[in-house]
């Protein structure tokens, strides 16, 4: 028939760049939430963005638009373009800006090790014009080793004290010249990094950091990140997308600067991505729920490990379960308690366990 076959990403890029400047948004941790900040900042000061979040915006209720401004901004993943094309989607995309918030292990299924990635990162760079710009979160040894190999393009740090910085109360600064003060809904030192970086950004497609920092202070969130599906009885059931030893660990913590009174974190998860699954990250899993107080895991089909073996550190803190739903759903309910958060942890539908969690307890 003679029909040219390309995949999402080189469509994307197709669509992305009808816009004059685009901005990616790379790293294991953050992208989504990065790019929902950054979209709303252009949003917000009228310059109507075109826009690919990898998760829904509760600002745009939409996860994409096409927008008629100069900028559009694109989550760019690192996982593999297709069978077909094994370069990383975000080489495609080919941004003037890129942010790159951070940097580990991750897609097991398909990268041998963390090198393997760094090289991928690394060919990101080089995508980048010389008069474009790199943010790079300066406390990643692995982004500092991308750098290392290679850098052609403008650089500007963040989390560094001689780039750009917030502070436990918020104050941001430059180059050590203070901006103004982050004020986000969003919880967890993690969040402010993301809020940082999408500033930076923001600031450099010519918006002045007091828009920008009055843009974030009217940003809402995103769906399943930390989102509240309900409360019954006094207990709040919160559904989250960490999946990662470390996006485990700092929604746990971002939850519990959240929490009021003795109210406990009842934290319900599923170890389905296919790192999970491969039980690369199982020996890095119990100490990342540590600061839960209940843990109830859940081993779906393709589990190749012991949840309980590995989670053995937590002792009587955790219950594993595999096989019906029911049964987790049943001491979740029998042991949740007013002022308690139920946090759901999937990157999948998990069997819909926030809603039947949520009609338990109203039952």
């Amino acid at each position: 028939l003679g029909l040219k076959i390309i995949s999402r990403s080189e469509l994307l890029k197709l669509v992305s760049r009808e816009h004059e400047h685009v901005i990616g948004i790379s790293g294991t941790h953050g992208k989504t939430t990065t790019t929902s900040l950054l979209a709303w900042i252009l949003s917000y000061v009228g310059l109507n963005p075109g826009f690919l979040v990898g998760g829904v915006p509760t600002d745009f209720g939409h996860s994409a638009q096409l927008g008629t401004g100069k900028t559009f901004v694109i989550e760019g993943d690192e996982y593999d373009t297709c069978f077909c094309d094994k370069r990383s989607k975000f080489i495609h995309y080919r941004p003037r800006t890129v942010i790159l918030n951070n940097l580990e292990y991750d897609h097991a299924d398909i990268f041998e090790n963390l090198e393997a990635i760094e090289k991928q990162f690394h060919h990101l760079v080089r995508t980048i014009p010389s008069e474009g710009l790199i943010i790079s979160n300066a406390k990643s040894e692995a982004l500092e080793r991308v750098l290392a190999k290679g850098l052609w393009s403008r650089l500007e740090r963040f989390d560094d004290m001689s780039g750009w910085f917030v502070d436990e109360q918020g104050t941001v600064l430059k180059s050590g010249k203070q901006l103004g003060m982050l004020e986000i809904t969003l919880a967890g030192h993690h969040n402010r990094l993301n809020a940082l970086a999408a500033l930076a950004a923001a600031c450099d497609v010519g918006i002045s950091p007091h828009q920008a920092l009055e843009a974030l202070s009217h940003f809402s969130g995103v769906k399943r990140r930390l989102e509240v599906k309900g409360k019954k009885r006094g207990v709040t059931v919160i559904d989250d997308f960490a999946h990662h030893p470390t996006a485990i660990r700092e929604t746990i913590e971002a939850l519990r600067s959240r929490m009021q009174g003795n109210g406990r974190i009842l934290a319900v998860f599923e170890p389905r991505s296919n790192t999970m699954k491969l039980g690369t990250m199982k020996d890095k899993l119990a100490d990342s729920l540590v600061g839960a107080d209940k843990i109830y895991c859940y081993s779906g089909t393709g589990v190749g490990w012991n949840a309980s073996e590995a989670l053995a550190p937590l002792a009587d803190k955790v219950q594993c379960f595999s096989g019906r739903i029911d049964p987790l759903v049943a001491a979740v309910v029998s042991e949740a308690r007013q002022g308690d958060a139920v946090l759901c942890m999937r990157n999948g539908a998990f069997c819909g366990v926030q809603e039947k969690i949520l009609n338990a307890l109203a039952a």
